[in-house]
C-alpha cells in the first residue's frame, strides 16, 4: 500500500507501507522529515503530529483520551490533527494523505 506525507516545506513523499504498521513507524523508516517518534509510538509525545486530509478523516477511529491529551499540548493543532503513531494502516487506508506539522 502507499501513503503520502507532505512535509512542512511542501515536499511530497509517497512511501510504501505495510498493513498493520502505524504511520509513524512507516515515516521514521523512510526518513520523512518532521516525523521523529521520540516516544516510540506510545502516544507520549507529539513528535509525529500530522494533519489528515479531509477525505480520510472519517476512515480513522476517534482520538483516544491519551492521544487527545498529547495533542492538547502540541503546536498548531486543528480538527484534522492526529498522532501518526495512533494511525494503524489498513487496506482501507491505501492512498492515505497527511501533512506533517512542523513542531
Amino acid at each position: 500500500m502507499k501513503v503520502t506525507l507532505v512535509t512542512a516545506d511542501g515536499t511530497t513523499q509517497t512511501v510504501d507501507a505495510e498493513v498493520g504498521w502505524n504511520l509513524m513507524e512507516v515515516a521514521v523508516n523512510d526518513s520523512v522529515p518532521g516525523i521523529y517518534g521520540d516516544c516510540g509510538g506510545e502516544a507520549q509525545c507529539a513528535t509525529c503530529h500530522v494533519r489528515v486530509d479531509p477525505q480520510w478523516q472519517s476512515l480513522l477511529p476517534p482520538r483516544s483520551d491519551m492521544e487527545q491529551a498529547m495533542l492538547n499540548n502540541a503546536y498548531d493543532v486543528t480538527g484534522a490533527s492526529r498522532l501518526a503513531c495512533q494511525i494503524v494502516l489498513s487496506e482501507q487506508l491505501d492512498g492515505l494523505s497527511v501533512q506533517v506539522v512542523d513542531s
